[in-house]
């Protein structure tokens, strides 16, 4: 399967809805797994972030059928940017003792998502 922007951006939305969800109504599997206790804090934080995750999913999935253009680009920077910064973080939280192992699991899938938006872009710069 040829990675295209479309099915990047479907995979993504997907993605997004189910963090969404997750975090919206069972914070506690992911903390479980990245060694966190819930309180109301964390899940304040969690469900702020949900909301997030639901807007890029629905901005990846109406945007799926986008043509190269840069309103494109911009949201491959945006999930690049946001990508990198969450995978440093985990990666931190994980050195200093914060996190445990299980947070690896969400810095690869970011790392995996930052490489495979950066696929995409590239594609579309060598295709022009």
């Amino acid at each position: 399967m040829k990675l295209n922007f479309r099915t990047l951006a479907i995979l993504s939305a997907l993605l997004f809805f189910a963090l969404a969800l997750t975090w919206m109504f069972a914070p506690d599997l992911v903390l479980s797994s990245w060694g966190v206790e819930l309180s109301y804090p964390v899940g304040l934080v969690g469900r702020r972030a949900a909301a997030l995750y639901a807007g890029f999913g629905v901005m990846f999935f109406l945007a799926r059928n986008a043509e190269p253009s840069a309103a494109r680009s911009a949201l491959i920077r945006g999930v690049q940017l946001t990508g990198l910064i969450l995978a440093a973080l985990g990666a931190f939280e994980f050195v200093t003792g914060h996190a445990e192992r299980g947070i690896l699991v969400a810095v690869l899938i970011e790392i995996a998502l930052v490489l495979a938006f950066s696929c995409v872009g590239c594609a579309r710069k060598t295709n022009h």
